[in-house]
């Protein structure tokens, strides 16, 4: 089997205007980063930025939107279809974002659907999972994040298209970071999880990256565990430090 590819992600959120973006994707198209054998980098920003975003950024990067609607669009004020996004040729999307799931109600079955439907327009997904504090001082952290991937797991059948991010609640844009330690535990269970529940080689090759404060300080430690297959990166994706985040994939392909 071959290596999991390093996967950076960087999800802008709702931030930035027109002067940011090009500000944004000039120090990325300037960084010297791995190749694309060594690092599969996608950038996130918000939905009116798609176009511009993609017509500026440099080939070996690509772009994913951020949310889209569970089926075919039409009377849906304010969303945007799977699609629409393919009309656009945005080969990416991330689902199931923890702010999502508080903010707008999203449930796991709901974002399920979303990730399957995104697939079936052949659409790459970055599907987010990851416990609340309190129920990681409850102790059922693997309980709630294999509630999530089993919601998902039963709505798909190829995996090939899907990077899993571990984004515990608690340590998104808090500036508290799971520990290294923390994150390879999480990881090593989900990926034991996907060998019992879907199948060895889906466990094998499928990319399970963490989400939560990733700087260019925690980010070498964290890749050099073995079942962190790179990051989801929040607000750190905004500044140059991005590109350090980046560069920590030659921890995995040294090793």
């Amino acid at each position: 089997m071959a290596a999991r590819k390093f996967f950076v992600g960087g999800n802008w959120k709702c931030n930035g205007t027109g002067e940011d973006v090009k500000k944004i994707v000039t120090v990325l198209n300037e960084a010297e980063v791995p190749s694309e054998d060594v690092v599969e980098v996608v950038v996130s920003p918000p939905f009116v930025f798609l176009p511009q975003v993609k017509g500026l950024l440099r080939p070996d990067f690509s772009v994913a939107a951020q949310n889209c609607w569970v089926r075919k669009g039409g009377a849906f004020t304010g969303e945007i279809s799977a699609e629409m996004l393919v009309n656009l040729q945005v080969p990416w999307v991330i689902l199931g974002h923890s702010e999502r799931r508080a903010l707008m109600g999203e449930s796991s079955d709901f974002v399920a659907d979303k990730v399957a439907y995104a697939l079936s327009q052949g659409i790459k997904v970055i599907a987010c999972i990851g416990e609340t504090l309190e129920q990681r001082e409850a102790g059922t952290t693997m309980e709630v994040v294999a509630a999530q991937t089993k919601a998902i797991a039963e709505k798909i059948s190829d995996w090939t298209n899907v990077v899993l991010a571990y984004e515990p609640v608690w340590a998104i844009g808090t500036g508290k970071v799971a520990t290294p330690a923390q994150a390879q535990e999480v990881h090593d269970g989900l990926r034991k999880w996907l060998v019992t529940n879907v199948s060895p080689a889906v466990a094998e090759s499928t990319r399970i990256i963490y989400g939560g404060s990733v700087n260019g300080a925690n980010c070498k430690e964290l890749a050099a565990k073995p079942d962190v297959d790179g990051f989801l990166v929040g607000g750190a994706s905004l500044k140059p430090e991005f590109v350090d985040i980046i560069k920590s994939a030659t921890v995995k392909s040294s090793a």
